[in-house]
């Protein structure tokens, strides 16, 4: 296994353990705040739009490699 990969593979394996952990925190945040259901969706939409883009990079890249 070469660098590279491992810095990919580590990379994957992390994000996706800090992006869950982050979904966590949002879901306390509106839980705490006594949001409803209408403020959760917009928290989560506002806050969880960057690991959309996230994921969308890596299918884009999928896409264009093959």
């Amino acid at each position: 296994m070469t660098e590279a990969q491992f810095a990919d593979i580590s990379l994957k394996v992390c994000f996706t353990i800090l992006i869950g952990y982050m979904l966590f925190i949002i879901y306390k945040l509106g839980k705490e705040s006594k949001a409803g259901k209408f403020g959760m969706f917009i928290l989560f939409i506002g806050l969880g739009l960057g690991f959309v883009s996230f994921g969308a990079k890596e299918v884009i890249k999928l896409i264009l490699t093959h």
